[in-house]
Formats: C-alpha cells, structure tokens, sequence
C-alpha cells in the first residue's frame, strides 16, 4: 500500500469516516428512540415517526439487543475477510464497498415501518439494523486497520486517530446541535435522517487515497516478502483473546462505553423532561464546540503523565459534569439553561479524548502485532474491541435506558413510570466512576503508554500475543521439517558426499 506522507494527505484520510459515522448515531439513537413515543415530553410529534410506538416494546428490547451482539460478534469473521481478501484491486477498497452498498440501502428502508402492526414492524426494522450495522462494521473495520498500513511511523499513525477524533467531535456536534435544531423547527426526525444522507459521500475518500497492489497471489508485506497463507478465522480468534492486558482494557472501555452509550442516546430525552426552557442545541454546542482545545490538554497530559492517569481524568471530569446537571431539576426555570451550558463546559473537557483512546490503543496493539509476526491483522484489534463495545452498547441504549424510560416495565402500551429519566445522569456518571476505579489495575505497559521521558521503572515492552510466539514456533519448525526432508540422503549416509 502507498503511503501518505503529506499532512493535508493524512488530514483528509482522517476524515473520511465522518459520514459514516453521523449515519450510525442518526440510525442508533434518533431512529430507534423514535420507534417508540413514551419518554418525549416536548415535540413528541417529531421526535417520533408517528407520534406513537410502532414496535412490541419488549420484543424490540430484546432483539435489538441480539442484533448489536451479532454486530459485535461478526466483527472478527468481517475483519478475517478484509484482512485474506484477494482481488486484482487489492483488499481494502473492495472490502469498502461491499460493506458501503448495503448500508446506504438499509439505511433508507429504515425509515418506512410497514403499516401498524408492532410486530411485523419489529421485525422489519430489527432485520434492517442488521444490516445496516454489518455493512457499516466491514466497511470501518477496513477503514481502521488502514491506519496502521497507510502510515510507517507512530507519529503519523497518531496524527490521523488525532484528525479522526476531531471529525467524532464535528459529527457528534452535528448531531446534538443540528438534530435537536431541525426538530424545533418542526422537521421530523425521518427527515433530519434524509438531510444528512449526503455525508456518506465522505467515504468514497478511501477509495481515492487508497493505492493497494493486487493481492491475488498473495498480500505484499513491507519486508518486500509476499504473504501466501490466510490468516484464518480461528487464528485470527487466538491473535486477539491471548493478550490478557487488551482482554483488561476491554473490559474497562466495555464498562466506559455504556456511560458514553447511555449519555448519547437518552441525552435529548433527559432534556426534553427537564422542561421547555431548556435549549440543547446551545447546550450540546457548548459541550462540543471546545473540544478541538481541551483535545489538546488531554494530549499534553498524556504526554507528561501517561494513558492511565490521562484516561482517569476524562473519566472524573464526565462524571462531575453529568451529575452536576442534576441542579437543573432544582434551580428556577430561568436558570437552567446557564446551569446545563456550565455542565456542559466541563464535560466538554472529556467528549473528545473517550474517541481519541479508543483509536490509540488498537491501533499500536495492530503495529506492532504486524511488526512482530508478519501478519497482516491489522483490522484484528479494532474487530475485538468493536465486539465489546457492540455488546455494551446494547446493553446501554436497548436494556438500561428503555428500562429507565418504562421504569423497568418493558411493556408495549399502558401508563409508565418515567420519574428515572430526572436521575439519567447519574446513571452515567457511575459507569464511567465504575470505569475510573478499574483503570487504577492496567497493566504498566499500558498505562504509561504515550507518556515522553518515561521513568526506567516504567519501561515495560509491550506485548502483542502469546499467539505470536506460538505462531513464530510453529513457523521454525516448519523451516526445520523442510530442511530435513530436502538433505534426507546427507543425513542418512553423510559419507556419501563430502558436501
């Protein structure tokens, strides 16, 4: 694969999954949320489809919950895919496009139930979501394991998760500004989904930067050797789950990703109980609009004291942010709106690092596990870690906060409790507390990852996998059977020649 060595080169590629990804939280939060009517208080009309639930609520929980495990699960077989394809036009732009296609279509059918039956159309958005969301996986899983292909250093490769890390925030801002604006204005939320449809554009991106060989007769490495065995899907599965420090980082971001989850699909629903006085897009763009600065502190404290001390602090700043918002319940009405603005400037402190970190970690784990073995898994981390987050995400938006909206009744019809949403973000804030205590425990090699002027102390060799070793063994006595069977004869008669 060409590599990018210009900075508006590198820029650009980073951009490229914004499209994408605003797609994503539009179909996740904002088009699931509005299957079902309980919860809004204000503008129900157009946060909704219809005004009214158009799924069986507890069915809906339960298999959107299915779908997002499936969406987890089949990320390892999709990135074994991307990773052994073998085209003519390489494996990446390919990959890309078969994931591309079907997205785009799933994501439009979304947008129309079929008649009132709940049932049918339970099962009719369930099935759209899947494949939404396994078109949407091949084709990020792909784009992610480019970054540790397209680049050749730490520097660059940290560049771009950086310029990808922005464009979260400028989709995210999208999102919580522009949505909420459009709706106001008395858009439909099906609507707000078709204005944004364009953005998908930004993925064609790739397609042009992408500059890969033909990988029919094998995947060229940066050796110069020619990879000619498949990685398989079993050994892809051993790659990942041997590194017992990434399975402890998972967990963390596992736990870390249902606060994130929960906060941005039940944020907008939390706002519109609070009352009418209270405007979220000014409350979400203070939230967003700083983050490119405070991205900037999170880097230098990174840099002066580690991963783990600058993971913990985005953790703390979110989790004061969020429970300060409670106050909003108390002060008069004319005070909500500086109260939630000053929240939302201290959560702004964390938005953009909880991106940031989630790109950093997989992305190092990805180079240095090609460095190690000469196996071009580069899509392996992120698949793992997207099977995690898949899962919490689930749990998050599909079981905790319908549960909160229905005061834990699940039913389709009938009178709900919705007193919890008043306490929604403390729910936030004790996941990502629950987060901040476990990432006291990473492993040393991680948690001074990033960190400049290390301490002798804290030196520790990253390891990629016991996978690796294995695999490197096995290669060796591979290397020895060969040498065996072709000097056979000098072996059993070495008289026979003076050679």
């Amino acid at each position: 694969m060409n590599l990018l060595t210009k900075k508006w080169q590198m820029i650009l590629y980073g951009c490229a999954g914004l499209g994408l990804n605003m797609l994503n939280i539009i179909l996740g939060s904002h088009l699931c949320n509005g299957l079902i009517a309980e919860g809004f208080e204000s503008n129900s009309e157009f946060w909704t489809y219809e005004n009214k639930t158009l799924v069986a609520v507890g069915l809906w929980a339960i298999l959107s919950v299915i779908v997002k495990i499936f969406d987890g699960v089949v990320d390892i077989p999709l990135s074994s895919f991307t990773d052994n394809l073998r085209t003519r036009w390489g494996r990446r732009r390919p990959s890309i496009l078969i994931g591309y296609i079907p997205l785009l279509i799933a994501y439009v059918l979304f947008l129309f139930p079929l008649g009132n039956n709940q049932i049918v159309n339970t099962i009719w958005f369930v099935f759209l979501a899947a494949v939404f969301y396994s078109g949407y996986t091949l084709t990020m899983v792909t784009y992610y394991a480019t970054f540790a292909e397209i680049v050749d250093n730490e520097h660059d490769r940290n560049f771009i998760s950086t310029v990808k890390s922005i464009c979260d925030v400028v989709y995210f801002s999208l999102n919580f500004a522009l949505v909420p604006l459009f709706v106001s204005l008395g858009v439909n939320i099906r609507y707000v989904a078709l204005i944004f449809l364009p953005l998908a554009a930004t993925m064609l991106i790739p397609l042009f930067m992408i500059k890969e060989p033909s990988t029919k007769d094998g995947i060229p490495l940066p050796s110069g050797k020619v990879l000619q065995k498949r990685v398989s899907f079993f050994t892809s599965l051993k790659y990942a789950f041997k590194n017992k420090q990434f399975l402890y980082w998972l967990g963390i971001v596992a736990v870390m990703n249902i606060g994130l989850q929960l906060f941005l699909g039940g944020i907008s629903i939390f706002f519109s109980n609070v009352g009418e006085n209270l405007n979220m897009t000014f409350v979400m763009a203070s939230a967003f609009a700083p983050v490119p600065f405070t991205l900037m502190l999170y880097n230098k404290i990174l840099k002066k004291r580690g991963l783990r001390f600058a993971f913990q602090y985005i953790l703390l700043v979110f989790s004061i942010g969020m429970s300060l918002m409670m106050i909003c319940h108390i002060v008069p009405a004319a005070w909500q709106m500086p109260v939630a603005i000053c929240c939302a400037l201290i959560v702004s402190f964390a938005i953009g690092a909880f991106f940031s970190i989630t790109y950093t970690v997989p992305a190092q784990l990805a180079s240095e596990q090609n460095q190690a073995t000469e196996v071009c898994g580069s899509s392996m981390y992120f698949s793992v870690q997207g099977l995690f987050e898949a899962v919490s995400a689930a749990l998050a938006t599909q079981v905790i906060l319908i549960a909160i909206r229905t005061g834990f009744t699940f039913k389709s019809t009938g009178d709900y409790d919705s007193s919890l949403m008043k306490f929604f973000p403390l729910f936030v804030a004790g996941f990502c507390m629950i987060a901040f205590v476990m990432a006291f425990f990473l492993p040393k090699s991680m948690a001074y990852m990033g960190k400049e002027n290390k301490l002798p102390s804290e030196i520790v060799p990253l390891q990629t996998t016991e996978a690796s070793g294995t695999a490197d063994f096995e290669e060796k006595l591979r290397e020895l059977d060969l040498f065996l069977e072709e000097n056979k004869d000098l072996i059993e008669n070495p008289s026979a020649t003076e050679e």
